[in-house]
């Protein structure tokens, strides 16, 4: 677990060969990969992959190591972690996919790497809890600056309905012109 944590491939390597548990869990029942995902330590985590790690293991908040790619934005992970063929249907707590939090934090080179990889497969129009899709949280969570902007074209690019509504009925238009985020109203006019 710490060498995980602490991203020390050759320490993760010697825990491995000892016998350590791949699926050993803390008291929040995040797992080594999770852990190492968590912290984009992604050679710990291919090494981890490689020895059979489950990338779909869920933790106490409802996280997995995939899950947990959108939030830190890593798209080195997002290869790695592509690798091991997680289940990109699993939704973290709020009922989102990986996609939903890189729109909110603006993850342009994640969001490229999830909308133009074949080798991922995230539905870019789920709807999350709060009946939000990856446009949506990109446009209502995020500020309009230029990774905002880049995120809303890649996310366009990648096949984001531009017509689906929240749950208040707006779309990802209306919240752009409500908030003065004129640039992405731009982009999703076109």
């Amino acid at each position: 677990m710490a060498a995980a944590r602490e991203g020390k491939p050759d320490a993760v390597r010697d825990a491995i060969a000892r016998g350590a548990g791949l699926e050993t869990r803390d008291a929040a029942r995040r797992t080594p990969l999770l852990l190492a995902a968590a912290g984009d330590h992604d050679v710990a985590a291919r090494i981890l992959v490689e020895a059979g790690a489950d990338p779909d293991a869920v933790d106490a908040q409802r996280d997995t190591p995939w899950l947990v790619t959108g939030v830190t934005g890593s798209a080195r992970m997002a290869r790695v972690l592509a690798a091991a063929d997680p289940d990109y249907t699993l939704v973290n707590r709020y009922g989102g996919t990986s996609l939903i939090p890189a729109g909110e934090h603006a993850h342009v080179d994640y969001i490229r790497e999830v909308t133009t990889n074949p080798d991922i497969d995230v539905d870019v129009n789920h709807i999350n809890n709060l009946g939000w899709t990856a446009l949506l949280e990109a446009v209502i969570l995020g500020n309009g600056g230029e990774d905002h902007q880049q995120s809303v074209k890649l996310l366009l690019d990648g096949g984001a309905d531009r017509s689906i509504k929240d749950k208040s009925g707006r779309t990802a238009l209306q919240h752009a012109e409500q908030k003065g985020q004129d640039a992405i109203a731009r982009l999703l006019r076109k």
